[in-house]
């Protein structure tokens, strides 16, 4: 009775329908699970990075050391030194057109550091949609599997005079392992969502922190700069 009722072997004599719902739901949970992984790496090294490169900032470097460093890291580099790049790329730009209005200053960098936020986070987020769509579906999926699989199996006995649990049941089980299989690849995937989006939560707000330091250092630097002329 156990070889009879294994998942393989239930699965074996599945309808096609379902068979094909369970090789649907098997492929999307390994993706789901690839893109975790893949995840939880990427962000740790986004953390580590951005960590590195505060570090930097605040070690009392000038800002056009950080800039020559940033420019050479431009790959290797993490989220806040290539919003630190763009900010002091734009704002050198300005000043070799010879804008020395403080507003028109501010606004450029602001503008283009704001531009470069959104494409990291743009990047940062890139595959969460996935974990939401998996997390989101595949219970639906496997109910259909499961559905179609008992009226399958319905359908089956509705020639036979004597009907008993021991014809029902395997037909019944089968269907139901769709649903089983459904939730296996929805729960890591609505798990791993959540966790991954308070991280990006936090390295959202901590690049926004960085971009209004920064900016008041540029302000500093700006105003500076013109009571100096």
């Amino acid at each position: 009775m156990n070889n009879d009722f294994s998942i393989v072997t239930l699965l074996l004599n599945a309808s096609w329908v379902v068979q094909a719902v369970v090789l649907v739901l098997l492929l999307v949970s390994v993706m789901s699970w690839a893109t975790i992984f893949r995840k939880v790496f990427s962000l740790k090294d986004v953390r580590d990075l951005n960590d590195a490169f505060e570090r930097d900032f605040w070690s009392g470097k000038s800002l056009n050391e950080l800039y020559t460093s940033a420019q050479q890291n431009a790959k290797q580099g993490g989220p806040i030194e290539r919003i630190f790049a763009s900010g002091m790329r734009e704002y050198s730009k300005l000043r070799e057109r010879r804008i020395a209005d403080p507003g028109l200053l501010m606004d450029g960098a602001r503008r283009a550091m704001r531009a470069s936020y959104q494409r990291e986070m743009d990047a940062i987020e890139s595959n969460l949609s996935l974990l939401a769509s998996v997390g989101s579906v595949s219970p639906y999926v496997g109910l259909f599997g499961t559905v179609w699989g008992i009226m399958h199996a319905f359908t089956g006995l509705a020639g036979m005079q004597q009907v008993t649990l021991a014809k029902v049941a395997p037909g019944i089980a089968e269907a139901l392992v769709a649903t089983a299989i459904g939730l296996f690849a929805a729960i890591p995937a609505v798990l791993a969502y959540n966790r991954f989006s308070r991280d990006i939560d936090r390295v959202s707000i901590k690049l926004e922190t960085f971009i209004e330091e920064f900016s008041n250092i540029l302000q500093r630097n700006v105003s500076a700069s013109t009571m100096g002329h």
